[in-house]
């Protein structure tokens, strides 16, 4: 029986480096034990997609060569980004689907998503499919191919109101699995924008940039063009599509709980009452703009499959983190799709009087860090937080240990936590004041000075 190396069963996804500690056998032996899981609770078709890293392809044919040897059949949507596999299921009435990618993690980098009766696939789900039999059935499962791009495409523009006021948009999809999506969206004449695009060629070495619009540095070229074109916006995708990064007039990023403030406004205006989420990461601006405005705002664990379980349990209709996943459920389906978070953020710039700029500007604004990236070992990472989680708790300490340690006092809020898809331990800050975001940052210096190397 293969064995998995354990370091890239993660929390709510398969990720790894392919060649090293993921290969081709890792998708078969992950399509035969998931097909195995399928049939035990009577499930029997299967969407599959991919990106557009250089690895897609031979790990998509291993991984549904298993799955068919497993006895379900298989819809192959080929090349695609991730929200496009999460449509697919709906649109398809699959009982499951898998999407072969590495997110915005390097180019060498590749990994599986997946949900499973229309419920995230995380956690002890991934952790059991080490045990999981690689069954192959007596009857193997029909493979065939599914076009669904224009479909899912149309999805897209049904929700899509233009309004009078035209807009110029800059757009840079990274190279990643969205760009020739983009292309058709932005060609198609049908919205209501003068578009300027770059990186809409699919590459997956990623020749531009980096593939995560988190990173200011990524969103170099895109602020240049903004620039150069004197564009309303700019919005750029990450390599899977499920992440989206915003930037203004002029040049400066609206992180993900800066858009949520306008995402989450432009829901309580339609569902007043309505409940909100945003993780542990978000700014207090957040959760006191969703309270402000009518919303029952929750705080809760990062992570995609995380947010989506927290939302089926909340009956929440928008969630969103820092990281820039976005899922919408009021008139949307719950997943993240950044694409079609860029149509709900156009929807509300064409319906303004006021540009993003503008609408930014009148944002409650703390001093805070971005998201602080220590290099921190798989194996030490979870272990170190814990220690501190321990420490703090014999503390008067106002702690929220819902993901992490997020600590509360007089001069705003620090966090850290674990990242569940990357070597690193994830730290920010925020205060109203310069002086208290110092102090902020001494005191999470101090709880880590112990543990470091």
């Amino acid at each position: 029986m293969h064995n998995f190396n354990p370091q890239i069963l993660r929390e709510y996804d398969i990720r790894g480096t392919f060649g090293d500690n993921l290969n081709i056998e890792d998708a078969y032996s992950l399509g035969l034990r998931f097909a195995y899981m399928m049939r035990a609770q009577s499930f029997k078709t299967v969407s599959v997609g991919r990106d557009g890293r250089l690895s897609s392809p031979v790990l998509s044919a291993a991984l549904i060569d298993g799955l068919a040897q497993g006895g379900v059949n298989v819809f192959d949507i080929g090349l695609g980004p991730t929200p496009m596999l999460y449509f697919a299921i709906k649109h398809l009435k699959t009982d499951a689907g898998i999407m072969v990618t590495g997110s915005h993690n390097p180019s060498d980098d590749n990994g599986f998503k997946m949900a499973l009766s229309h419920r995230p696939f995380f956690g002890k789900d991934i952790q059991a499919l080490a045990t999981t039999p690689e069954d192959v059935a007596t009857s193997k499962g029909l493979v065939q191919q599914a076009n669904i791009q224009d479909d899912y495409i149309e999805r897209l523009f049904k929700d899509y109101t233009p309004g009078k006021r035209r807009l110029k948009i800059a757009f840079d999809p990274g190279n990643g699995a969205s760009g020739e999506i983009v292309q058709v969206l932005t060609q198609s004449g049908r919205l209501n924008l003068d578009a300027f695009t770059i990186n809409t060629k699919i590459d997956g070495t990623f020749p531009a940039h980096h593939p995560d619009p988190t990173v200011p540095e990524n969103l170099k070229q895109l602020i240049d063009l903004v620039n150069k074109e004197n564009c309303d916006a700019g919005i750029a995708f990450d390599g899977d599509a499920d992440r989206i990064g915003v930037v203004d007039f002029k040049g400066r990023i609206l992180w993900g709980d800066q858009l949520m403030v306008l995402w989450s406004r432009d829901v309580l205006k339609h569902h007043p009452g309505a409940t909100i989420i945003a993780d542990v990461k978000a700014s207090q601006v957040l959760f006191d703009d969703i309270t402000k405005h009518g919303g029952n705002a929750v705080m809760a664990r990062t992570g995609h499959s995380l947010i989506k379980s927290k939302m089926a349990e909340t009956g929440a209709l928008l969630a969103g983190e820092m990281s820039g996943h976005v899922f919408f459920a009021d008139i949307y389906y719950g997943y993240d799709d950044a694409l079609y978070a860029a149509i709900r953020l156009l929807n509300i710039l064409h319906d303004s009087q006021l540009s993003l700029t503008e609408l930014f500007d009148q944002i409650p604004k703390r001093i805070n860090t971005p998201e602080i990236r220590i290099p921190c070992t798989d194996e030490r990472k979870f272990e170190i937080v814990e220690n501190i989680q321990k420490l703090l708790r014999e503390t008067t300490f106002d702690l929220n240990d819902v993901d992490g340690v997020r600590v509360t006092n007089e001069d705003g809020w620090w966090l850290l936590r674990a990242s569940n898809t990357q070597a690193i331990l994830v730290a920010r800050c925020e205060s109203d004041t310069q002086e208290g975001l110092s102090r902020l940052q001494a005191q999470l210096e101090s709880y880590l000075k112990p543990f470091k190397e």
